[in-house]
């Protein structure tokens, strides 16, 4: 069987990098991205600034008050949007098989291309391309799998590449913190350090079924990934990724209140599912039909996001630009396509911690209670006109 060669890709600290290269003067200070508000959240910072503590979803006043000096800047994420489109580009054209997970990470199968070039030197090359042709500085790790490669990633960083040869991976990992495996989150970090698990060198000598026994079945994932054991597959990325949902009237209607109301609750709805799934959407399309069976749809580019209130002003844009017949409709819907991984939380620019915890709340009660419990009073009026539910080749959580 052929060795796989897995390059794993991510820009070093996204946001800043790209507000430094619209912005000189930011190179080498400490920058905060996010809000200005002392009760807003830091969507990312730079390397100056991790070294007073500072990270990614810590209150903004806090960070504050670690780092008096740093530069807070508000973030504009139609750039970022941009420049990760344009790196997305560069990979797309000279890597037959690649996986966007997030708006700043890259995966690379360069699988049977040794035969033709070293995979390492191609990724090198690729590297030097994009960093010529974006602007933007860029991490790589290769080996024959995505959590191997993934840690060697961060291990280069900043500006670095690292690769690990096939039968080094064990080795390579036996060193590092736990925390430095995918998977292993806070939490998790913290049963394993009660007990007394802080390296992956003694994870890696826990029996697999002891695991197991405290952890469930992500208990072996979690010791096959500590011995550098992955056979996941890169996915082919595709900007044709899409959620959609629509409803179907009992009625036909011209009643723009209720159709305001049912998009609402449909855009509630798809919104939660992305936050669910840990995706973002860039692309969102509102469709319409009418009486008379003519469909029709409207579509916009926005940022990533996974917000409502940031999808929710463009649906309604995108529906008001849309009706201008002032004929009954019998279906309305609502897609989100362009998915990426990514967490939402970190890309609130403007958002309190307050309102993010109620996401998470408003999530967490859906989900567990189902029935879409928590939502929109404006979309109570929908409850009665819904026939049908979210389309998609597998169910949703429970609203």
């Amino acid at each position: 069987m052929e060795t796989r060669s897995v390059v794993h890709m991510d820009l070093d600290t996204f946001f800043v990098s790209v507000e430094r290269l619209l912005n000189s003067a930011l190179v080498g200070r400490p920058v905060l991205i996010g809000g200005a508000s002392g009760r807003s959240v830091v969507a990312s910072c730079s390397y100056e600034a991790r070294q007073f503590g500072i990270h990614s979803a810590m209150p903004m006043k806090l960070a504050r008050r670690l780092c008096p000096e740093a530069i807070i800047v508000r973030g504009d994420f139609e750039q970022y949007s941009k420049f990760s489109r344009l790196v997305t580009d560069i990979i797309k054209d000279n890597v037959p098989v690649y996986e966007k997970s997030s708006i700043d990470e890259f995966y690379l199968d360069l699988t049977g291309m040794d035969r033709f070039f070293g995979c390492f030197q191609y990724a090198k090359e690729l590297r030097q391309r994009i960093i010529k042709e974006s602007g933007l500085p860029i991490s790589l790790g290769i080996s024959q799998n995505k959590t191997v490669s993934k840690v060697a990633t961060g291990e280069a960083k900043p500006a670095g590449q690292l690769k690990i040869d096939v039968g080094s991976e064990r080795a390579f990992l036996a060193p590092l913190s736990v925390r430095k495996i995918p998977m292993i989150g806070k939490e998790t970090g913290k049963t394993l350090s009660e007990m007394g698990v802080q390296k992956v060198l003694t994870l890696q000598q826990i029996p697999p079924e002891i695991l197991q026994r405290v952890f469930g079945k992500p208990g072996i994932d979690m010791w096959r990934k500590a011995h550098g054991i992955d056979n996941t597959p890169v996915k082919p990325y595709s900007e044709q990724k899409s959620l959609s949902a629509e409803t179907t009237f009992d009625h036909d209607t011209i009643d723009t209140a209720l159709l305001h109301a049912v998009l609402v609750g449909l855009t509630e709805k798809l919104a939660a599912k992305l936050r669910y799934k840990n995706k973002l959407t860039s692309v969102v399309t509102v469709k319409l039909r009418y009486s008379n069976f003519q469909t029709f749809t409207r579509q916009m580019r926005v940022s990533y996001t996974a917000a409502d209130h940031h999808l929710l002003p463009v649906v309604k844009q995108l529906f008001d630009r849309l009706y201008e017949r002032r004929m009954l409709i019998r279906l309305v819907g609502v897609s989100f396509g362009g998915l990426v991984s990514g967490s939402h939380q970190i890309h609130l620019f403007d958002d309190t911690e307050e309102r993010i915890r109620l996401y998470q709340a408003m999530d967490h009660l859906n989900q567990r209670w189902g029935k879409h419990l928590v939502h929109r009073a404006v979309s109570i009026r929908t409850a009665s006109v819904e026939k049908s539910a979210p389309k998609g080749s597998s169910p949703p959580p429970s609203y």
